[in-house]
């Protein structure tokens, strides 16, 4: 089993939605709480690159890659070196390591001279990456095919984790040199992207069916409810994506709409029922719709009957159709992680629970 060697506290966690009334739900929940707009996703840029100075634990002059990635910034430097003297030259290296480099652009995009962290990571036999310096290295967008540089790195290396001193980041290290503008509008239509914990038909649906029964307010309106005769085609193509089309009096400037939209409440969406095992943390959380069959279950000492069943201190009787309810009552008895997730793992195995068990 996996939550053994540790002691762990298991914590029954219920969806939020499940304990709060119905109109607080219903008011809590909008179409932003659960969806992104298609365009507004991070975007990676990565390059290789050069850390120096690293004093005695690069990958030496036997690793041919970082002794030809070296050749190459001598050129680029204005100091061309032929293969055989870079060979001989540089047999001794030992202070410096090739490096992946990579960085993260925010979902919403970045500028032309915005700075942001960077992590390098050792492509070879280097030993640590301590005390060294990134050389300045190109980065490439996230299609592979293309020779677009975006940005620079460059700096000082520091260690985040030193049980892992092969890996480091440097604050502020990448600027970008082009704009990275996401597009989110094309063909005058946007998309809604539900996030994966959330991507069902019947929601997707839902979030289609409320946007389509919202008539657009006019372009100084600021109040949702204020209405205008302009009715919004919205379409489900899938369990994850929805298409809008955006009305003529925004097209300009579809910003303003995007924003209604967005802000819109749903009436009560639904997902599948699921139960999520953290193997990391030992914690369980069960969804409040997850229910189960009658059954009898035997995990290591503790038999488990949710119908009814003989006495004893051994035996765990709940008499409900709910996964939380079995879960409190494991929990009232001091079961151990271990025999709460086998019970779990043999209702599922057992075609009894009615919901996903998702490991992670």
């Amino acid at each position: 089993m996996f939550l053994t060697h540790r002691v762990y506290r298991v914590a029954l966690l219920i969806a939020t939605a499940c304990m709060l009334s119905s109109e607080t739900s219903l008011a809590a929940i909008r179409i932003k709480d659960i969806c992104r707009v298609k365009g507004q996703e991070e975007n990676a840029l990565r390059g290789l690159g050069l850390v120096v100075g690293l004093g005695g634990t690069g990958d030496g002059g036997a690793y041919q890659p970082m002794i030809r990635s070296l050749g190459t910034a001598l050129q680029l430097m204005g100091n061309p070196i032929s293969k055989s003297e870079l060979q001989r030259e540089m047999k001794d290296t030992k202070n410096v390591a090739l490096v992946v480099v990579e960085a993260t652009v925010p979902a919403a995009g970045a500028r032309e001279g915005d700075k942001l962290d960077c992590y390098v990571s050792s492509f070879g036999s280097a030993k640590s990456l301590a005390g060294g310096r990134l050389f300045m290295a190109p980065l490439k967008g996230p299609k592979a095919e293309s020779s677009r540089v975006y940005a620079f790195a460059q700096g000082a290396v520091r260690l985040e984790n030193p049980r892992s001193p092969t890996t480091g980041k440097i604050d502020g290290g990448c600027q970008l040199v082009e704009e990275f503008i996401n597009v989110f509008s094309m063909d005058g239509k946007i998309t809604l992207v539900l996030d994966k914990n959330h991507a069902d038909f019947t929601t997707a649906w839902e979030i289609a069916d409320t946007v389509a029964n919202f008539a657009t307010p006019s372009p100084g309106a600021r109040q949702p409810g204020a209405r205008s005769y302009e009715e919004v085609e919205a379409v489900a193509l899938n369990a994850m994506n929805v298409v809008v089309s955006v009305p003529q009096q925004y097209l300009s400037n579809p910003v303003p709409f995007v924003s209604l939209i967005l802000e819109l409440p749903l009436r009560d969406p639904k997902t599948e029922a699921r139960v999520v095992i953290d193997r990391e943390s030992g914690s369980i959380a069960v969804g409040g719709d997850v229910e189960i069959a009658p059954s009898l279950v035997q995990v290591n000492d503790v038999v488990v009957n949710t119908a009814a069943g003989p006495g004893g201190n051994q035996w765990v009787q709940v008499q409900a159709a709910k996964l939380e309810d079995l879960v409190t009552a494991l929990n009232a008895i001091q079961a151990t992680p271990e025999t709460i997730v086998g019970v779990i793992r043999a209702l599922d195995k057992a075609g009894n629970l009615y919901g996903r068990v998702i490991i992670e």
